[in-house]
This record gives structure tokens, sequence and C-alpha cells, in this order.
């Protein structure tokens, strides 16, 4: 049940004016700005604290790994690959990605929703108006004929007005200062969502580009076996045709050889579904890729040392930890607002205006009228529902109080899995380039001897099929230690800093809402200043 206390009218049917409204009018608004909010001040929930990779523990395994910890990682990360083609691709991804623009619209959005909450720390509601009424009362009503018989009455009348009204909740318990720092964290929370989105990006281009060139090396070897084959299967047709061997040499041969022909259309496959993945990252229809990457190129490789910093610096740098530790605020935030429904609203309304009949001046001070009230509502009776709802408050905050501290650890989790996969796979390159050494000289040494009768064809069959396993082995274990390096520096958080002093979408898009809505300064502010306070 809602109850209110309002001023009462005088004999004169007036709002009364004494003195007394004016000091309780003071104290309620020296009681605003002197409490604090009611409800939890947000305090970062605590989390574990890594102080060593495990990879960067001992310098041994430092420098076996190429992993260290003696500096923070480089920002523009995909850099060290010495790849302009890939730094290109990248930088149009920037550019053009939509799913970034999707988020980059949403920091837009939080920009005007924090716009909204300071608003409501002032009069809520506010309106002006002016009016002109003319009005004819009915001869025939007995009253009015009573009148007319005593007194000339003029039947005939108008009234014009102009005035201002407000009316303003005083922020007692803090309920719109919550809110206003729920907006804050919720415009730091989406520019941290921007980030991690950026840093995806940047990820997902340097795993597929290095996906595209691992498929064109498969591509060269798968080629380069078909032509070492292809003599292969002609020297056989040839000795049979001699007499010299039998049929079983020419079917075996051209077993291998078609074998290895049909690897070639999977991989073709395979290589241009990677370029319409790439194509989606760069904003772009599957159709406008088939000129892009068309010329050959290697697996991008990385300088020896990796530079990967202190786990301490991780929850610093990773934007996903800074959204959930910024979204656990803004929870936070609303548990106040939720219990200050609990406590009465103090409210003041307010109008001023000139008021004056038809033949009379408006504009004079004899016209001037004005209204002032203050009033409280309660909530008295809610039968549990705004208890309620800040118990459902702080268990959603609780739950974003985990979810933070999950993710600290999935980040933790994330980094020493790939550095972990990028060291065992540089291993592994080193294991699989001797071995494809080794069958290449193998194949030939195979071939040579069954050219010069000493060894049969199964010698030669077996020695190709290990060369181009090698060789497919050692393209695989390559493209690892870059996808892995990749995960490694995209774990870490590397790669959002180049938007400072950006803006979050393109200046195209940007020109098109202001012509199309009027957005003030919001499109121009410097996001470097973007934080939670």
């Amino acid at each position: 049940m809602t109850q209110a206390v309002r001023p009462s009218p005088d004999q004169t049917g007036r709002w009364s004016r004494r003195p007394a409204f004016f000091p309780a009018v003071l104290a309620i608004g020296a009681l605003v700005g002197c409490t604090n909010p009611i409800g939890p001040d947000f305090v970062t929930p605590g989390s574990p604290v890594v102080s060593q990779w495990m990879e960067t523990n001992s310098p041994s395994a430092s420098q076996q790994s190429g992993l260290t910890s003696r500096s923070a990682p480089v920002v523009k990360w995909w850099e060290t690959f010495n790849d302009p083609t890939l730094n290109k691709l990248i930088a149009d991804a920037y550019a053009q990605n939509l799913s970034l623009q999707i988020v980059g619209a949403r920091v837009l959005q939080a920009r005007a929703q924090l716009g909204i909450a300071f608003g409501e720390l002032y009069p809520q509601s506010q309106f002006g108006a002016a009016s002109s009424s003319r009005r004819r009362i009915s001869e025939n009503l007995g009253p009015i004929k009573d009148i007319e018989q005593v007194v000339d009455l003029d039947l005939d009348f108008a009234t014009n007005e102009i005035g201002f009204d407000a009316q303003w909740e005083l922020d007692v318990w803090g309920a719109q200062r919550r809110g206003t720092q729920a907006a804050k964290a919720n415009l730091a929370a989406q520019v941290a969502n921007y980030d991690d989105a950026l840093v995806t990006l940047t990820g997902d281009v340097a795993a597929v580009y290095v996906n595209i060139r691992a498929l064109q090396e498969a591509l060269g070897v798968a080629r380069d076996n078909i032509a070492l084959q292809q003599q292969s299967s002609d020297l056989t047709e040839l000795r049979f045709n001699t007499g010299v061997t039998t049929e079983l040499d020419v079917q075996e041969s051209t077993a291998l050889l078609n074998n290895t022909k049909a690897l070639v259309p999977g991989l073709e496959s395979e290589l241009q579904q990677s370029k319409n993945a790439l194509a989606v990252l760069l904003g772009k229809p599957p159709s406008a890729m088939s000129g892009v990457l068309r010329q050959y190129g290697r697996i991008p490789r990385s300088r020896s040392n990796i530079a990967v910093g202190l786990p301490a610096e991780l929850l610093r740098r990773r934007p996903d930890v800074r959204a959930a530790e910024l979204e656990a605020a803004m929870q936070s935030a609303q548990v106040g607002i939720a219990l200050s429904d609990l406590y009465p609203q103090f409210i003041l309304s307010g109008a001023i205006g000139l008021q004056a009949s038809a033949g009379n001046d408006l504009f004079t001070s004899d016209s001037g009228t004005g209204l002032l009230s203050a009033g409280v509502v309660w909530n008295l009776f809610n039968y549990g529902r705004i208890k309620n709802n800040v118990r459902a408050q702080d268990a959603a905050f609780q739950a974003l109080v985990a979810n933070y501290q999950n993710t600290v650890i999935v980040a933790y989790s994330e980094v020493e899995n790939a550095m972990v996969a990028y060291y065992q796979a540089r291993k592994q390159v080193g294991f699989y380039q001797k071995s494809a050494d080794a069958a290449q000289k193998a194949a030939e040494i195979a071939t040579s001897q069954y050219k010069d009768g000493i060894a049969d064809y199964s010698r030669v069959l077996n020695a190709l099929q290990a060369l181009l396993s090698a060789q497919a082995n050692l393209i695989d274990s390559r493209s690892q230690v870059a996808s892995n390096l990749v995960a490694v520096y995209k774990g870490l958080g590397g790669g959002w800093q180049i938007r400072q002093g950006q803006e979050f979408l393109p200046e195209t898009v940007l020109k098109e809402m202001a012509y199309r809505t009027d957005w003030g300064d919001l499109l121009e502010r410097d996001p470097t200043k973007e934080r939670f306070q």
C-alpha cells in the first residue's frame, strides 16, 4: 500500500506556504548531500595469485621453450612474425570487421545510458506549457438565471496562461547515485568487451592466416610427391613393358599415385573454406577474396624468445577479466538501488507561471502564480516483493563474483595450455625435420636401388609413403608452433591497445549516425578516457 504525506490546503483552497516548510526542504536537501548511498560498496573479489608461469620456472626451461617473463608482452605481437601480409590483414580486419562494430556500437549506447543516469540526479520531470481558452456558460442553468436577474453577467470569458512545472525525487538513499555508478561500470565493461573482441579478432585472423599458409605448403608437398611418384610409376611401367618386373609393381605404384592425387581436392577445399572464413573476419563477402593470398606463402615464424611477462600482469591486461570485474561492480550497485525501495521517497514538486483573464495583461507581476509542495511516498505493505527483489539482486551479484573468479582461473589455464603446447610443438618440429630429411634420403636410395635391380618395388613404395607422411607431419608441427604462439599472445590479452586514441566505430559509420541523430559530443569522446571510476 502506498501512503503519501502532502501539505494541506488552507481555507482559501490554496496550498499553504508557511515558513516552516522551507527549513524542511533545506534539511532534506542537506540530507541528500551528506548521506552515503545505501547498499554494498564494490570491492574487487579475491582471486588466485600466480607468481610464475610453469614454462618459465627455470632458466633452462625458459631457454628451451623460447618463452621469457623478463619483459612485458608486445602490443602488436603479430609484427613479431615479420610477415607484411599478416600485418595488412589484421589492419583491414580492425577497420572493417562487422562483429567488432556491433560491440563498438554498444559502447556508444552505454555512453548515452550514462547520460540518462546522470539526468536522474536532477528533476526527473519538467515541462512548460502555454494555453489560451475561451468559454461560454449556458443561459439555461438555474443558478445563472437567478444571478442574471440581479447583475449583468457576462457569460463569455477567456483565460490565458503560461507556466513551468517540475518534480524532483530527492536522492536521499542514494538510488540515483548507485544508478550512476552502475552506468559508469556498464560503460567501462562495454569498453572491456570491445577490447576482448579485438583480442579475439586479431588472434582469429592470425590463426586463419597460419592455417591458409599451412594448407598452401601442404598442397606444394602433395604436388611434389605426385611428381616424384609419377616418375616412379613411369619407371615401373617401363620395367614391366621390358619384362624386367611384374604387373604388381605397376598396380602398386598406380594405387600410391592416385591416393596422393586424391589429397589435392580435399586440401584445395579446406584452403578455400579458410579463405572464406578470413573474408568474414575482414567484413567482406567470400567472392571478394578471389585474389587474396593467391600467391604461395610459407607458415610465418616468430623470433626465438617470446616475452610473456608475469602472471600478476595478466589480470590488468586481459579485457575479459576486466569486463567480468566491471559486470560484478555494476550488479553491486543494483543491490543498493533495490535496497532504496525499502525506504520512503521524498518528492518536491513545483510550478510557476502567469495567468490572466481576457482583457488583462498576462505579462505583469500581478499575473504571477505558483505552487511548491513536498511529499513522502513509502511502500509500507509490499508483501515481501521489495525484500525478495533485494535478495534476487544480491544472488545475481554473487553469481558475477564467482564468474569473475572463474574467469581469472580460466585465463591462467588458457595461457599455461598455450605455452606448453607451443613448447612441445617446437620440440616436435625438430624431430619431424630429421624424419623428413631421412625419408627424403631413403626415397632417393630406394629408387636408385630399384633402378639398378638391387631392391624390389616394395622398398620404393614404403619409402615414398614414409616421405609423404614425414613431410605432412613436419608441416603440421610447424603450423602448430605458429598457431600455439598465436594462442599464447591471445591468452595474454595482447593487441587491444591498438584502439587507444581511436574511436570505436569507423569514421564513415560515425558520420551516418551523426546525420541520422543528434549525438552531441558522444561520437567525439576520447576512448582512452573510458574507464571505471
